[in-house]
């Protein structure tokens, strides 16, 4: 599915402006307006008529809808959202800044303000057809198909050359089985833009369901001759494969796939089927479980889908025993990174992941593996092992010290040898925390990961902004794990954990020397835990716990 704001980037062609007072002011104006300019250039004189503040109701709504832009491009969703409108307190009637500020909450995740908007500046002009497109996504991501299509055929009826209009109808056409007329559109898609990849990708999708395997591997193939690394293209020629029955060519897919991205969730489902078929229940397990656990908003009609259908294949494919055993078995899996090959090295994660496993031997835990300076592969590696172990478990516990921070809305841990030249290439390069909570998920009861990790990205001053997200310098965002798990954090999101003054970071000394207290709840341990960080960093860090075990049992690390 397109998305829809890219709608925003030609708002400023649409805008009209009136005469500003002054020759410099003037000057200004015309180079706010003019969308042929290099980008800072128009932006940093847009940026100079709001600062005059004299500027013509409608020049400052041009300059304040620019720097909207400019904010939604970064995914710096609320102060693009505060940009556009203070841009229509001197332009209300203005339909397309309107319709703009509904594509920026649509991408915050507040589904009911963005239609809101659309909805308002369909009122103010009914055959706009961008707000008919924009609140079709909306529809289409939460399975509404019927409605979408109506909003895909109102944008196309008043805009019938809106690219992205007929290949978001054609999805819900090929959702709906009307298979001939997706070809059409996808045919008239081709029509308005003959060099897209995306048309032979998405016919390749729709020659899919149809079951015609061959026809869509020709489609795919052709593109990804042309553009190796489009990966929607490549999983679409998996489940090809799939249908054909050819499943080692789709495992090849599968896997270049996740060569390229380790956390891509298509691929770990669809890899979960191939295995299952091959009666490779523990490795099918695996793939559902990385497939299965979000801890973000689900983007999209299609990753809601595969995220549900993992969850229900994982669901079925769990033994399901008793819900405890003579005695309780629990597992950890503690790593510490602290020689980074390209940034800065970290003194104090491998002592503190010591530190902590010797705490957990001391409270019983069965089986405790330590891994320091973990690269990339080592770390997946990892991750595939322990998952193992907690689906034999009645705890799964992971503690992680390193570094770690928030890129685009996703988490990620970073493994020493990551290079982070470029945003980007955090999904290829990083270790999202989605995957560190599927490695907990196969536990049977309490399934906790631990992060003192909300350090300062020491990428940051160097990464290219290639992709249009918004970079967090420092910590991790909050976040809503699934029922069952719990995610404690050394610093609050946003927030910056400290390394401390003495060996040991504050968060790992307050976690060894509270999990050994007897009959301490864990929900009121690391309430424990909190205060004492609190104390500790005389109020410079708050440690923060996102999720809960489940409800109806008690879990001690040390004696009830």
């Amino acid at each position: 599915m397109f998305r829809a704001f890219l709608l925003s980037f030609f708002i400023p062609l649409l805008l009209v402006g009136t005469a500003a007072a002054g020759p410099e002011l003037d000057d200004d104006v015309a180079a706010c307006r003019d969308t042929q300019k290099e980008a800072q250039a128009r932006l940093d004189a847009c940026e100079r008529v709001i600062a005059a503040g004299r500027a013509a109701p409608k020049d400052l709504a041009l300059a304040l809808a620019a720097r909207g832009d400019a904010l939604l491009r970064k995914r710096d969703y609320d102060k693009a959202i505060a940009a556009y409108t203070e841009a229509l307190k001197s332009d209300p009637d203005n339909f397309r800044i309107i319709d703009v500020r509904g594509i920026a909450h649509e991408n915050k995740g507040e589904d009911d303000l963005a239609v809101a908007d659309y909805n308002l500046a369909l009122q103010k002009r009914p055959n706009f057809a961008a707000p008919y497109n924009n609140r079709g996504t909306v529809h289409l991501r939460k399975g509404a198909l019927q409605s979408a299509l109506d909003d895909f055929n109102a944008a196309i009826k008043y805009a019938p050359n809106m690219f992205i209009a007929h290949v978001n109808r054609a999805k819900v056409l090929t959702l709906n089985r009307d298979f001939d007329g997706a070809l059409a559109d996808l045919a008239e898609a081709g029509r308005i833009d003959p060099n897209s990849p995306s048309v032979p990708a998405h016919r390749c999708q729709t020659y899919v369901a149809m079951g015609k395997f061959d026809d869509a591997i020709s489609d795919c193939n052709g593109v990804i001759d042309k553009t190796p690394n489009y990966l929607y293209a490549v999983a679409n020629r998996a489940e090809a494969h799939m249908g054909r029955g050819n499943l080692d060519a789709a495992l090849k897919d599968y896997n270049a796939i996740l060569a390229r991205n380790p956390n891509d969730i298509r691929a770990h489902e669809g890899r979960g089927e191939l295995f299952e078929k091959r009666r490779d229940l523990e490795q099918a397990r695996a793939d559902y479980r990385s497939a299965a656990y979000a801890v973000m908003r689900v983007d999209g009609y299609e990753i809601a889908q595969i995220r549900a259908k993992a969850l229900d294949r994982l669901t079925a494919l769990t033994p399901q025993g008793p819900g405890g055993t003579a005695r309780t078995r629990r597992v950890a899996l503690v790593i510490g990174n602290g020689a980074y090959k390209n940034v800065h090295a970290l003194d104090n994660p491998p002592r503190d992941a010591k530190l902590i496993a010797a705490a957990l031997k001391d409270v019983g835990f069965q089986v405790v593996t330590v891994a320091s300076d973990l690269a990339r592969d080592k770390f997946f590696e990892a991750l595939r092992a322990f998952a193992a172990e907690a689906e034999k478990s009645d705890w799964a516990v992971i503690y992680y010290a390193g570094h770690g921070f928030e890129i685009g809305g996703v988490n990620y841990l970073v493994p020493v040898d990551a290079r982070l030249a470029a945003d980007k290439d955090a999904e290829t390069e990083a270790v999202a925390l989605e995957q560190v909570l599927a490695a907990v998920g196969g536990a049977r009861a309490l399934r906790l990961v631990m992060l003192d990790a909300c350090r300062d990205n020491p990428f940051a001053p160097t990464m290219r902004h290639t992709i249009a997200l918004k970079l967090v310098d420092r910590g991790f965002s909050n976040i809503e794990p699934s029922t069952g798990f719990m995610v404690v954090y050394a610093a609050k999101h946003g927030e910056t954990a400290l390394d401390g003054e003495s060996s040991n970071s504050p968060f790992a000394t307050a976690v060894a020397r509270d999990i050994r207290e007897p009959h301490v709840e864990v929900r009121k341990l690391f309430d424990i835990v909190r205060d004492d960080v609190w104390n500790a960093t005389r109020h410079g860090q708050q440690p923060f716990t996102y999720g809960s075990p489940p409800g109806r049992e008690d879990f001690y690390f040390a004696g009830k």
